[in-house]
């Protein structure tokens, strides 16, 4: 492999593995060891192993009617115990702010009285529903779950992409990803302490619980799913089938007197808390889209009364407006009394006239995004864009300026990836996905990173051709009393794979999953073949039996709402 490794050539961005001077940083070494001890052929085994098992595993993601596996690259991401911390604290941080704007715009609207926030800025955006004003979740939560997309510039700075606060998805992929690793190279593990990842359902589920209605002691929880044909159905089931809850649609759920119930076939079965990954417009027929058929009619007035807990929270989509962001770092200040740990990306209010003037002046240079879009749609890349695009760009801003932010060209970080048989950078983003139980903030440690297949490109969305990788946060160095040198051989030789270790006990402390009612797609993963002893050990775990799937049901329902998707 050392062949490959000389070939390898970090660009003008930031590399999370070379340095300036191209010397491996401290937190790859031990994958730099692994993979220069590996051949060519051996890798070329295990990318053909990772694919081949995330498609029989249903691993994959719909991206124009096609079911594909989502890409996973065999070079992971390591990211060092230090700044883990820095990025842990500074989500946290963002997810306490963001929540406690939702709480007040929704009730007092402080934040607009105090000159924060001109009011027609949240009162223009199109996630801002007025149904649900004065509604006060049980345990003061609406953003249970968020995701927080961080890029780094190429000065080594982590920054704030966008905030996902309405039904944020990628967290399937974390967890299988490191499954998939762990079973395809297991050497690469050996001697790091990397943190588990395992204990996010039950992370999630302690927080679903913690927002039942008040007087429920044992809440009955459920995932609501648009259905199959959603683009994220297999992070769906996979959430349900861990956490050890139902997985229901719209129409297994009705609403009675202010309360949800579930149909059985022992009859109705009262249901305490949702955990929907449906958009706002569907959830009620009858304050949303009335042609849904996807929600519950009368979910909005059970929540009012008390009857149910949705999370994430209908109306969170107003902390999402890419509007809303550039004034974050304001809103944290105003609430926690605090400076922002992590800095967002330098942008250009659009809806200001010298930011307006000044940004169409410069449409060749800049990154023009729409406030509310998602998934890489609508973005438009200034230096990669036509003379046509950047005219008809032009047009759609002046007639709509409140629609639109700029933002300059950064360049993402880079991260070796295998290909074409051998290693090339390519640039990455990090989705860490945070956890509110009420009580605190959870930070998954590592998160979703994404990276951008094709050569040069810089959105690494999976609708546009993009892939993971396998995030590694290493744990601090363990601190030792001072010990004779005769002890150092001993104890060498006696260390146990810490990462190992952390994912069993991680994996024996899940919940008990109950059947659920709908399909569910297990992980299936099985040794690749042909490898060497130093990469693939002894004692993977044996491959599941892939449950068979019933037949779709009739009337199919095409759904790939933008709020559901990984990027």
């Amino acid at each position: 492999m050392k062949d490959v490794l000389a070939s390898y050539r970090a660009g003008v961005a930031f590399d999370e593995m070379i340095d300036e001077s191209g010397e491996v940083r401290p937190s790859y070494q031990a994958v730099f060891r692994s993979l220069e001890r590996a051949t060519k052929d051996e890798l070329k085994v295990i990318a053909e192993f990772l694919a081949n098992n995330y498609f029989q595993a249903g691993v994959t993601f719909d991206v124009g009617g096609v079911e594909r596996p989502f890409p996973l690259d065999l070079v992971p991401r390591v990211i060092a115990s230090a700044e883990w911390e820095t990025i842990e604290s500074g989500v946290a941080q963002r997810v306490k702010a963001l929540e406690a704007f939702l709480a007040d715009v929704y009730s007092d609207a402080r934040v607009i009285s105090d000159g924060v926030i001109p009011r027609q800025l949240v009162t223009s955006s199109t996630h801002y529903h007025r149904a649900v004003w004065g509604i006060e979740p049980p345990n003061g939560v609406r953003v249970h779950v968020a995701g927080v997309d961080l890029v780094r510039t190429p000065a080594g700075d982590v920054r704030v992409l966008e905030d996902n606060v309405r039904v944020p998805s990628g967290v399937s992929y974390v967890m299988t990803n490191r499954t998939a690793m762990l079973t395809a190279m297991p050497a690469a593990f050996s001697n790091q302490r990397i943190r588990p990842v395992g204990s996010y359902p039950q992370r999630l589920l302690t927080a679903l619980r913690n927002a039942a209605p008040h007087g429920v002691d044992d809440p009955n929880v459920v995932v609501l799913t648009p259905g199959v044909y959603n683009s994220a159905y297999f992070e769906h089931t996979l959430l349900a089938r861990t956490m050890g809850v139902e997985l229901v649609e719209g129409r297994d759920l009705e609403c009675r007197r202010g309360k949800v119930y579930m149909r059985t076939t022992e009859g109705l079965q009262r249901v305490d808390v949702i955990y929907r990954r449906l958009d706002d417009d569907f959830m009620d027929p009858v304050h949303f889209r009335s042609d849904s058929m996807l929600g519950i009619p009368g979910i909005v007035n059970a929540v009012r009364t008390g009857g149910v807990a949705l999370a994430n929270a209908i109306g969170n989509g107003v902390a999402d407006d890419k509007l809303i962001y550039t004034y974050v770092p304001d809103l944290i200040r105003y609430y926690l009394h605090e400076e922002p740990i992590i800095r967002n990306i330098d942008t250009w209010r659009l809806e200001e006239d010298d930011a307006r003037a000044e940004v169409l002046d410069r449409l060749d240079e800049l990154v023009v995004k729409p406030v509310d879009g998602s998934g890489g749609k609508g973005i438009v890349i200034g230096p990669h864009a036509s003379r046509e695009e950047l005219d008809a760009l032009r047009r759609r801003v002046v007639a709509d300026p409140r629609g639109w932010i700029a933002q300059p060209l950064v360049q993402l970080s880079t991260v070796p990836t295998f290909i074409n048989d051998t290693l090339a950078p390519r640039h990455v983003d990090l989705r860490p996905f945070a956890v509110n139980t009420g009580d605190d903030v959870y930070v998954l440690p590592g998160g979703l990173t994404r990276v951008a297949l094709p050569e040069g490109e810089l959105v690494v969305n999976s609708s546009q051709g993009g892939g993971s990788k396998d995030t590694w946060v290493l744990s601090a160095p363990l601190h030792h009393p001072p010990r004779d040198a005769e002890d150092e051989d001993e104890e060498e030789e006696s260390t146990e794979d810490d990462l190992e270790v952390d994912e069993v006990a991680d994996a024996e402390t899940e919940p008990k999953p109950v059947p659920p009612r709908q399909p569910v797609v297990p992980m299936v993963i099985s040794r690749p073949p042909g490898l060497a002893p130093d990469l693939v050990r002894r004692g993977e775990p044996q491959q599941e039996q892939q449950q068979q799937s019933p037949a779709t049901r009739a009337e199919p329902v095409e759904v790939r709402r933008e709020g559901d998707h990984p990027c």
